[in-house]
This record gives structure tokens, sequence and C-alpha cells, in this order.
């Protein structure tokens, strides 16, 4: 059984869908006005894994995460380059997509974008004014907050105190509502932003309001497990909760998961201090594979320390785990015999237990540390148990477990960029006619070339043989 934290309740609960079998997931997207920053991968990772730990367990997974491609920043991006924002916005959503494969990251069942659901949103407000929840003033419209009796449940805050303790939370143009804690559900238009026809004169709908509509379109009125970063807690989930259980009179997610913040060198991500990373920069130093292994290193829920020591710490790990999937398939490859003896069959009988352990890790609360460990675990054990004279059958099935494994991670165990054993041999022969040929220096080039992939060659009296280092 799954058990899961759940930021609604402050406790982990077991988790029992909707509809058996069948898992509805929702995740806040990015606003694409830029690439995106390693703080936006790490609520890409975290559900990622989710989701494929879901479809592990056999449940079939309707995932939905969308893009925000109407907002100021983009507006700004747009006027900043003389462009439409549209145009920045489609620029930006295909490189996060590079990204995401980079880090191994699968497509959602469905990628909306909120600017292709506005009737909805115009739908859904008015469905608010008629009930009663939302009233228009001068081209805007505003959710009552205060009449969603259960305001503040996701977040723990009491509307009391958010008025007298924080006035920094309050949106602009007070003067126009009824309350000053009443946000915005449709803003009028601004000269030079896009903006669509509605009953409250042209403008744009607010923030909020999208993730609700695309959430009920994709998903239905109710969904399992709605997730994003701890930042969206309040006010974007406090108020997709009060704008979508006021329409539909049902409870909107059963189960409310966030991940923890990522700092950089012990220090908030900010652009002020310099430590702002994007993913395509870390991808010019590191595979982005490792960003995702460091990534799944911690607690989802943990808070994340992201460093160059770190990520160096990550890239040996990982390399630990690829070679002892090499070092399989090597011995799988020159094995002298085929079939299990029934001592390996014992052997492989106990290498279940480091399976059982990386669910018991998932299962609760997706601790993708401990699930880690268990990998390393599994590592260890089959390089001491794939020993020299064992069969092709044990070595082909420790590496499928260490692969299967791996694989609900999303960790990809092949080396990225290396060369396979058929290339090598290629190069070998060429080698070896540059030569005969007398053409030393593209010998040496060669030779230096496989040392740089890690290919070791040693000349004998049998021949050229060659290694990996």
């Amino acid at each position: 059984m799954i058990r899961i934290y759940n930021t609604l309740t402050k406790k982990k609960e077991d988790f029992v869908p909707l509809e058996e079998g069948k898992v509805r997931m929702y995740v806040c997207g990015p606003t694409v006005y830029n690439f995106i920053h390693i703080g936006n991968a790490r609520p890409m990772i975290v559900f990622d894994t989710v989701r494929r730990y879901m479809e592990h367990k056999g449940y079939e997974v309707n995932f939905v995460s969308n893009f925000t491609d109407v907002d100021d920043k983009i507006i700004k991006k747009a006027n900043e380059e003389g462009v439409s924002a549209e145009q920045i916005s489609k620029r930006y959503i295909e490189e996060c997509k590079k990204d995401m494969e980079g880090m191994n990251i699968r497509p959602a069942t469905t990628h909306p974008l909120a600017t292709q659901e506005i009737d909805g949103m115009i739908d859904m407000i008015s469905d608010l004014i008629g009930k009663g929840y939302a009233y228009a003033v001068n081209g805007t419209v505003y959710f009552r907050t205060r009449k969603f009796e259960e305001y503040g449940k996701l977040s723990h805050k009491n509307l009391d105190d958010l008025q007298a303790g924080n006035r920094s939370l309050l949106v602009s143009g007070e003067q126009e509502k009824e309350d000053p804690l009443d946000f915005v559900l449709w803003k009028p238009k601004k000269e030079g932003e896009p903006f669509w026809v509605s009953p409250w004169g042209e403008g744009r709908p607010g923030w909020h309001i999208e993730c609700s509509v695309m959430s009920k379109k994709y998903l239905g009125e109710q969904i399992d497990i709605h997730g994003g970063g701890e930042d969206l807690v309040f006010p974007h989930h406090e108020n997709e909760i009060a704008q979508s259980e006021a329409c539909s009179g049902s409870v909107f997610s059963r189960y409310w998961m966030h991940n923890a913040f990522l700092n950089i060198d012990n220090k908030k991500m900010s652009k002020s201090l310099g430590n702002f990373f994007t993913v395509r920069e870390i991808s010019e130093k590191y595979d982005l594979q490792i960003l995702r292994f460091f990534m799944l290193n911690a607690h989802y829920r943990s808070p994340l320390n992201f460093s160059g020591e770190l990520m160096e710490a990550s890239k040996n790990a990982l390399e630990r785990i690829q070679t002892a999937v090499d070092n399989l398939k090597f011995a799988a490859d020159h094995a002298e015999t085929q079939e299990l003896t029934a001592e390996e069959q014992a052997v492989l009988k106990e290498a279940g237990r480091f399976e059982a352990q990386f669910d018991e890790a998932m299962d609760d609360d997706f601790n993708t540390a401990d699930a880690i460990a268990a990998v390393f675990d599994l590592v260890k054990y089959a390089n001491t148990h794939a020993k020299e004279g064992g069969s092709k059958a044990l070595a082909l099935a420790l590496c499928k477990k260490l692969q299967d494994l791996c694989g609900i991670l999303g960790i990809i165990t092949e080396k990225q960029g290396e060369l396979l054993d058929g290339e090598i041999e290629g190069l070998i022969e060429e080698r070896q006619a540059a030569r005969k040929a007398k053409d030393f220096a593209r010998a040496d080039e060669i030779r230096n070339l496989l040392l740089k992939k890690g290919i070791v060659l040693e000349d004998t009296r049998e021949g050229v043989k060659w290694k990996r280092a």
C-alpha cells in the first residue's frame, strides 16, 4: 500500500484512488518566458518519478501538467524583444521540452496551454458569479474569499490573521474590492497586451483560474493527486481549491503533494545573488541524468542543496551503477555456461529482497533516497555474485533487476555518448589498417580517441585486446 504525505491533513495517508486501478494527477507546470531553471526541474523530476512508480504498481495514470503561456513575465519579455507573447511562449515550450527529454522526463498524458482553454475559464468564472462566489467591477472579476468557508484549509492560514498581519499578501486595487483578501479571476486588458473577449470586457484570466479549469477539463471535477513546489501552497493552490470546490460542491483533490525548495550552496537561488542556474547551463557541464540522480538522492519533502561538489558525487555514484550494468553485460557475453545452476537460483532468489526493499522505500511517501540505497545494495550484491565462470542467465537476470529498478526512477543505466562494442571494433580495425599503411599519426589519433572514451588498448601477439577503463 502506497502512503502519501498529504499537505492538506499534515500526515501520511494510505493512497486510495477515486477509481480502482486509475490515478488522476495534476501538476502545475512552468511559466514559459525563459529557459527553465533547476528549481523548476525539481517538481518535474519528482512527479515524473511518482508517475513511473504508480505505473510500476499497476495503475493507469492520467497525468496532466500545463504550460502557463500567458503571463506578465511573458508579455514583458515579448515587449523587450519586439515580438508577440505567443512567439515567446512557443519558443520556450520547445526549449523546455528539450530539457525535459535530457532529464528523461516523460511527456504528460496532456500538456494543456492556458491560452487554448480561455472559453472554459470564462464559463467557470460565469458559474462562480452565478453562484454568488464572484463579482465584476469595472472589467475585473474577483472571487469572494470569505464566502468559501474552508479557505485556508491547505495552507493552514487564518483569514483574519492574513488580513491583519501581512498586508503585503494583499493584491492591489483594494478600493474596488468588497474585501481586501478577494483575488482576481479576470483582469481587463492593458495597452499592448494579448486579450480575449469576455462578458466583462476585453481582458485575460488570472493565474489561479487557469489550473482549476485545465484540471477539470482533462481529469474531471475530482482528482486523486495535485502536485507542485511548496511555494505554490499559498496562494495558488489555496485559490484553486476555493474556485474548484465553490463550483462543484465536492472535494477537488484527495491528496496534495509538495516538494521542498532547492538551495544553491546553502543559499536561496536568486538572480541578484548570481547563483541562478538554468537546466541548459547545467547541461553544458553535466549529463542531465546526473541532475536527475542528484535530485532523487533526497526525499522530495526535504530541502535540497545544490553544489558542484554534490553534483560530482552524484556523477561518481551514477557511474558506479552504470559500470555494474556494463560488467554484468560483459559477464553475460563471455559466460561459458548458459543456464542457472541450483546455487545460482538461490542467489537470484536472494536478490529479490533488494526489489522488496526498493518498493518498501517508495511505498513510504516515495522515499527515493532509500530506494537508491536499495539499488546500491543490489549493485554490491551483483558485483559479488556475478563472477567469472558464472552463467549467462544469472548475469542477465541481475542486470535486468538493476535496470528495472533504475527505470522506475527514470535513471538511464547506459553511459551516455559511449561507444558501442561494434564501433570500438571498427576503430581498432581502422587503426590496424593505418599502422599497416605506416600512417602512424592516424593510428595514434584513434588510440587517443578511444582512451578519451575510456577504452584501453593492449597490443599482444594474438592481436589487439581492449577493455573499458
